[in-house]
C-alpha cells in the first residue's frame, strides 16, 4: 500500500496505529511526536489515499493486508 499510494514510513506507522483504534493523542505519545504532527501525517495519508475519514481509511488498508502485518 505505501507504494502504490507513496506512504512515507513515518506515515505508515501513524496508519498502522490508527486502523489499530488509537487515538491522536495514544499515536503522538506511542511515537513520540506531537499531537500536531499526528494530525498532518494523517492528513497527508488521506490526500495521497484519496479518503477522508479514519474509517474509509481502515478499510482501505485492510483491503492492502494492512492489518494482516501489525507489529506496532
Amino acid at each position: 500500500m505505501n507504494k502504490i499510494y507513496h506512504i512515507t514510513e513515518r506515515e505508515f506507522e501513524v496508519l498502522k496505529l490508527l486502523i489499530q483504534g488509537y487515538s491522536n493523542p495514544q499515536i503522538a505519545e506511542k511515537l513520540n511526536i506531537t499531537v500536531h504532527t499526528v494530525k498532518a501525517h494523517i492528513s497527508s495519508i488521506y490526500e495521497k489515499t484519496g479518503v477522508n475519514s479514519r474509517v474509509n481509511l481502515t478499510v482501505l488498508a485492510c483491503s492492502y493486508g494492512v492489518n494482516n502485518n501489525l507489529t506496532a
